[in-house]
């Protein structure tokens, strides 16, 4: 009866669309192995990495643990496998920008992405670039998605300059972010701003990144409205976010009660796999 039971829980669940971001991968606080559990235990149909996945300015300091590989390599497994991966770029990943619109091993890298999900858009993207953008919102709004093409053109431009003028590297979302981390009013503004040119392009949803914080929540302006989605994060949350039968929900880890049955799951790291991955890491350090 238990063995029946083990192998029933051991079913995946199907996902049409699972969003995980601010992994931190290379970081002491990111929580991989139960990040492994939770991906060893759906089976999406696509899977959005939402920025932040890869913490590219730890992984100078030291080894990538190997705990944090497997995860990478079960993302290349489900790319392998039917999974239609996209990898949209962070402020800490931002490196991977050089990457974008290109296809690696199955897995899209993209700067921000727009889904149809039953007859309704929905538009994917970090948010970082708008940290030090608030104040030009309601012009990058009318501009629509325009708008946000300049901000990453921009930010690609000063960090360029910066590096030829001797004083590293420098990055609109990295220094915004250093400003204004753990505002609450920051955070308040972003979303907003995020949700007015969502609406201003009409999106029915608008899945961001960067504050860590997990909510789903309707943003309305006298435009229009839209449905504010973020997946949180790896470190403090746990959480991602899920959309099956025309719905969106958080999820949570330590809501989950099924999760010891999967941990056992990927034990081990294919070299060969992770080959791809890891030159893709270290080509994006790499800008000397």
């Amino acid at each position: 009866m238990h063995h029946q039971l083990k192998l029933k829980l051991k079913l995946k669940r199907k996902v049409e669309v699972a969003v995980i971001s601010d992994v931190h991968l290379g970081t002491e606080q990111s929580h991989s192995t139960e990040l492994l559990a939770y991906l060893n235990s759906i089976n999406p149909k696509k899977l959005i990495l939402n920025g932040d996945i890869i913490d590219m300015r730890q992984y100078k300091k030291g080894d990538f643990p190997s705990s944090h590989l497997k995860v990478l390599n079960k993302i290349t497994d489900l790319a392998a496998t039917g999974t239609k991966v996209y990898y949209i770029t962070g402020n800490r990943d931002e490196l991977l920008r050089k990457f974008s619109d290109i296809n690696l091993g199955g897995i899209s890298i993209v700067d921000r992405l727009v889904l149809d999900l039953d007859d309704k858009k929905a538009w994917f993207l970090h948010g970082d670039l708008f940290n030090l953008s608030i104040k030009y919102a309601k012009w990058l709004a009318k501009l629509g998605t325009a708008g946000y093409d300049i901000l990453i053109l921009l930010n690609r431009m000063i960090k360029g300059v910066s590096e030829r003028c001797g004083q590293g590297r420098y990055s609109l979302a990295g220094t915004g972010k250093t400003q204004v981390k753990n505002s609450e009013k920051h955070r308040r503004n972003i979303e907003k701003a995020v949700s007015n040119l969502a609406i201003s392009k009409g999106y029915d949803y608008v899945i961001n990144g960067l504050s860590h914080q997990p909510k789903i929540a309707m943003i309305r302006n006298k435009n229009g409205e839209t449905l504010y989605l973020n997946s949180g994060n790896w470190i403090e949350h746990l959480t991602a976010l899920e959309y099956q039968f025309k719905r969106w929900k958080l999820y949570h880890y330590q809501n989950d009660k099924h999760l010891p049955f999967y941990t056992g799951d990927q034990d081990s790291v294919s070299s060969d796999q992770l080959v791809a991955v890891i030159s893709v890491i270290k080509s994006g350090l790499r800008i000397d």
